[in-house]
């Protein structure tokens, strides 16, 4: 691990591995210092309740290595005991049912990052793989409610209407946690050059994901397109609004895709990647020392790098959270 690595803040925007402790384990291997982990996608407020006690379990059980994330101010502990702080995140607002009660319960359970859609309808909005209606009235409400109690709104899954109607509505600064940009590759679920400008305009934040599907070389790719991702975004928006959402499904099987890629976890089957691996050089979290190195063998700056590989992450959060 290089000592700028070592020395640096690292977080990731979005994790959705199988949380497991050889998951965990590789984490702090590869040297994260806090990362958002995807606690509910399809599932109703009761599971999700369920699966947050249980990495609330993990996180005592391997307390040597892990901390729960509520403010930057745990994620700055976390670097200091050389442990990685965990952010709760959903990557839909399907568990908020159509209760705004439950938003707050869920901030006060440590959830700080909520996705309004998985790629369809939902009751606040649109996602990205089919016909965009728009925010909905109870989504203005979920949003102001998100505001209120500082959790952050996320728009990676979201159709480009609703995005855009989140984004004016949101009273604080939004984000893509994961996305790419579609300049290099056409996709549902990349973001034009206007859609990330539009977002930082008003003070938002973008984070690149290396799913090899949304990069231009696919199952080809490498650290080094990932990294031509990240670049090309930072030219649209700057290196100021752009840090890491790697989108690691580490763990998982064949089946896993199958479920959260079908229509509300049963129906449609909305996508098909096919064969999927990440990018050779950071295909485990382990090698995120990796994504480092070649940033470096790049010739960035010391300053850009540990913005766009942490820094930019905390200022960001700082903005959002605090209430």
């Amino acid at each position: 691990m290089s000592t700028l690595h070592d020395n640096s803040i690292i977080i990731d925007g979005l994790n959705i591995s199988k949380f497991e402790r050889s998951v965990f384990e590789d984490m702090r291997k590869g040297g994260v210092t806090a990362v958002n982990c995807t606690v509910s996608v399809w599932e109703d407020f009761q599971k999700t309740i369920d699966n947050i006690a249980e990495m609330k379990q993990q996180i005592r059980e391997y307390s040597e290595i892990l901390t729960l994330v509520r403010t930057t101010d745990d994620i700055l502990r976390a670097k200091k005991e050389n442990k990685t702080g965990i952010i709760f995140g959903f990557q839909n607002s399907y568990a908020f049912e159509d209760n705004l009660g439950y938003i707050e319960v869920f901030k006060e359970l440590g959830v700080n990052v909520v996705q309004f859609c998985y790629n369809t309808q939902n009751l606040v909005g649109t996602g990205c793989y089919e016909p965009d209606g728009g925010l909905s009235g109870y989504g203005k409400e979920v949003i102001h409610e998100m505001n209120r109690v500082g959790i952050m709104v996320d728009l990676s899954h979201v159709g480009a209407k609703t995005s855009s109607d989140a984004i004016a509505c949101s009273k604080k600064p939004v984000t893509y946690s994961h996305c790419c940009p579609s300049g290099l590759k056409d996709h549902p679920r990349n973001k034009s050059d206007d859609q990330l400008r539009e977002i930082v305009d008003v003070g938002g934040f973008v984070g690149v994901t290396m799913f090899s599907p949304f990069l231009k070389k696919g199952p080809d790719a490498t650290v080094d397109d990932y990294l031509e991702a990240i670049e090309y975004t930072i030219n649209v928006i700057g290196e100021d609004n752009v840090g890491i959402g790697t989108d690691f499904t580490q763990g998982y099987s064949t089946e896993f895709f199958d479920w959260i890629t079908h229509d509300k976890g049963r129906y449609r089957s909305l996508t098909n990647f096919g064969k999927f691996v990440n990018p050779e050089g950071i295909r485990t979290i382990g090698e995120f020392p990796n994504l480092t190195a070649a940033m470096e063998k790049a010739g960035w700056s010391e300053s850009r790098i540990k913005k766009v590989m942490g820094g930019n992450w905390m200022r960001f959060f700082g903005e959002v959270w605090n209430v």
